[in-house]
């Protein structure tokens, strides 16, 4: 399944730098190729976290049967 601009992706791998967590999620907000792109990730009362560049690797498709969980952010959020 391709991934597109403004789909929900799920993070693949833990990313510590920024805080993040394998299985949080992120939007795509621009596709730089097939295997590269900007991922967007967000509080939930939708402070940027994070904009990362990810390879196909590092992300992949939200499913349809999977249940989504909160978790308190423990990285800093940039102002």
């Amino acid at each position: 399944m391709a991934i597109r601009e403004l789909d929900t992706v799920v993070l693949t791998r833990d990313v510590p730098e920024h805080g993040l967590l394998a299985g949080d999620l992120g939007a795509v907000v621009h596709v730089h190729s097939a295997t590269v792109f900007e991922v967007e990730f967000v509080t939930a009362d939708g402070r940027t976290v994070a904009l990362l560049t990810l390879t196909a690797n590092d992300i992949r498709p939200r499913g349809t049967n999977e249940i989504l969980r909160v978790r308190d952010f423990a990285g800093p959020v940039p102002a």
